[in-house]
C-alpha cells in the first residue's frame, strides 16, 4: 500500500466506476482494476461490492477512503512545509491579544519566534475577549489570547497565564486607606462598581457577591481597561478589573480582591475544525513548548 495505490483507490471510490476512474486517471482500465485487486489482496478484505454498472464501498472500503484522504492530505502538507522550510519560513501571523497581561505574555513568544524565523511578520489586533472571538469567527484572526471562560467545544485552548483581580479607586476613597493590599468582597457591598462588559465576567462578579449574601451595585460596564481606570480616578465608582488595568498615577490606587478564586486566566485559543496555515501551526507548537517549559 503506497501513495500511488491510495490515490488510485480514492479516485475509484469517488467515481464508483472503474471505466470513469481510469479516464480520470488517464490510464487504461485493466491496470487500474489490477491495482484495486492488489490492494484488496494486501489488506485481506474486500473494498468494493461489484455491481453490473456501479461499484459500492464496503464498510472496510469506507474506512480506507477516509484514512486515505487523510494520508494524502498529510503527504501534500508535508511536501509543502519542507519546500517552505527550504526557502525559509515566511508569512504573516494574525493574532488577537486581549487587554491586560496578554501583550506582556505574548511579547516573549514574538521575540523567540522571530529569532528563529526572521521573515515572519505579526499582525496584532486588540480588543475584549468577545471582540476577539468575533474577529476569529469572521476570519480576521486565526489565533488569540483571551481570558477564560471559553467554549471548549468550539475552541482549542491551553493556559498561558493568570492575573489577580483588583479594585481600582481614587486614592481619596475610604477603602484606599485600608491597611495591606487586599480587600474583601463584603467591603464592596453598596459601592458603585465599574466592571468589564463581558457577560461571563459579570456573572462571576454576581456569584462572588451572592456567596457572601450580597448583590453588586454595577453602574457601568465597559471594555477598555484604560477608560475604566480613568472613571475610577474621577470617582464614578470602583473598577473591578485585572490588576494590569492599574497604571501608576497620582489619582488611583488598587487593592487586590481577597480569595484564591479572584483571578483571571489567560488562554491561547484557535478554532476547532478550521485548518491553519503551516506557519501558524509552527507558532502554536513553539508557544506550547515555551509554556510547558515555564510550568515544569
Amino acid at each position: 500500500m503506497d501513495i500511488r495505490s491510495l490515490q488510485y483507490f480514492i479516485t475509484v471510490a469517488e467515481e464508483l466506476n472503474i471505466t470513469k476512474a481510469a479516464e480520470k486517471l488517464h490510464m487504461s482500465q485493466p491496470p487500474l482494476s489490477a491495482q484495486i485487486k492488489g490492494l484488496e489482496a494486501e489488506l485481506g478484505t474486500q473494498l468494493f461490492i461489484r455491481g453490473n454498472r456501479r461499484l459500492k464501498l464496503t464498510e472496510c472500503g469506507q474506512l480506507l477512503y477516509r484514512r486515505a484522504k487523510e494520508i494524502i492530505s498529510l503527504t501534500d502538507k508535508t511536501k509543502s512545509e519542507i519546500h517552505s522550510m527550504g526557502e525559509g519560513v515566511r508569512g504573516t501571523i494574525s493574532i488577537g491579544l486581549v487587554e491586560g497581561m496578554a501583550p506582556d505574555i505574548a511579547a516573549e513568544w514574538f521575540v523567540g519566534f522571530l529569532n528563529i524565523h526572521p521573515n515572519i511578520r505579526f499582525r496584532i489586533l486588540d480588543g475584549s475577549t468577545d471582540d476577539l472571538l468575533e474577529k476569529m469567527r469572521s476570519g480576521l484572526i486565526s489565533l488569540a489570547v483571551i481570558t477564560s471562560p471559553c467554549d471548549h467545544s468550539l475552541l482549542h485552548s491551553f493556559h498561558v497565564g493568570e492575573e489577580r483581580i483588583a479594585a481600582l479607586m481614587n486614592k481619596s476613597h475610604p477603602l484606599a486607606e485600608y491597611g495591606g493590599n487586599e480587600i474583601k468582597i463584603t467591603d464592596l457591598e453598596g459601592e458603585s462598581l465599574i466592571v468589564p462588559s463581558r457577560k461571563a465576567f459579570i456573572d462571576t462578579i454576581y456569584r462572588w457577591f451572592r456567596e457572601v449574601g450580597a448583590e453588586p451595585r454595577i453602574v457601568c460596564e465597559m471594555d477598555s481597561y484604560l477608560d475604566a481606570a480613568a472613571l475610577a480616578g474621577k470617582m464614578v465608582g470602583i473598577s473591578i478589573f485585572p490588576r494590569t488595568a492599574y497604571i501608576p498615577n497620582d489619582y488611583l490606587v488598587f487593592r487586590e480582591l481577597e480569595g484564591e478564586d479572584k483571578t483571571i486566566e489567560y488562554l491561547f485559543v484557535w478554532r476547532k475544525g478550521h485548518p491553519l496555515p503551516s506557519i501558524e501551526e509552527y507558532f502554536i507548537d513553539f508557544v506550547k513548548e515555551l509554556v510547558e517549559e515555564y510550568y515544569e
